[in-house]
């Protein structure tokens, strides 16, 4: 399969989802087994990925409630467990990718997780702001689209919202940093694991407001 099926609205590869109970993925989050169906035509058919792994276990704790964002959720590894973190959030779990958004809805209902809302990103109404953002971003998609999704949705954190981002160190991940920090947001760049460096980005501050002269 070529990189491109996973981030297009239908993938053409069919369907094959691996929906037996020995070929579920297995996370361990919040004292508790989640098990993740996969497929053909979604990122990381064959499993967790690596830099999702990284990203989980190196993200801070999410707060007890809120509006939560797993931006390109894939199968939801990432929105489950933040749902299973923090059942008293709302986690958003989006994907142009509709058999993604599906297998996320699926997995999500066969862990007992109803705090889980699947949908395309244009779904999202505008008004909603997130307080803690979690990705495994499609850096694939090229340096210009990736730029222009991730301005939009951190645009869209809360004045104390956190976005954790998890890049394969091989695919610039200190470059995007650099480039984050250009556009106004606070970025660090903290666990390197794997091949994988984790940043977290904290919202542009509001520029100071001109006095008006009397």
């Amino acid at each position: 399969m070529s990189d491109e099926q996973y981030f297009t609205t239908q993938p053409q590869v069919a369907s094959v989802a691996h929906t037996k109970q020995q070929n579920f993925a297995v996370l361990r989050v919040a004292d508790r087994d989640i098990t993740i169906g996969t497929d053909r035509g979604v990122f990381a058919r064959k499993g967790v990925d690596q830099g999702t792994m990284v990203l989980l276990e190196s993200a801070a704790r999410p707060p007890s409630a809120g509006n939560f964002l797993d931006l390109g959720c894939g199968s939801g590894p990432i929105a489950l467990a933040l749902a299973a973190y923090s059942p008293n959030a709302t986690v958003y779990a989006i994907d142009i990718n509709e058999r993604a958004r599906e297998l996320t809805d699926s997995n999500a209902q066969r862990n007992h997780l109803s705090n889980v809302v699947t949908c395309a990103p244009h779904e999202i109404d505008e008004s909603i702001r997130f307080d803690v953002m979690w990705s495994n971003p499609p850096i694939r998609i090229g340096k210009q689209e990736l730029h222009a999704l991730l301005l939009t949705w951190l645009s869209r954190l809360s004045p104390s919202g956190e976005a954790w981002l998890v890049i394969n160190r091989n695919l610039g991940s200190d470059s995007l940093a650099v480039w984050l920090t250009s556009m106004g947001y606070s970025t660090e760049r903290l666990t390197s694991k794997r091949g994988f460096r984790v940043l977290r980005v904290s919202p542009k501050r509001a520029l100071d407001q001109p006095e008006l002269s009397a």
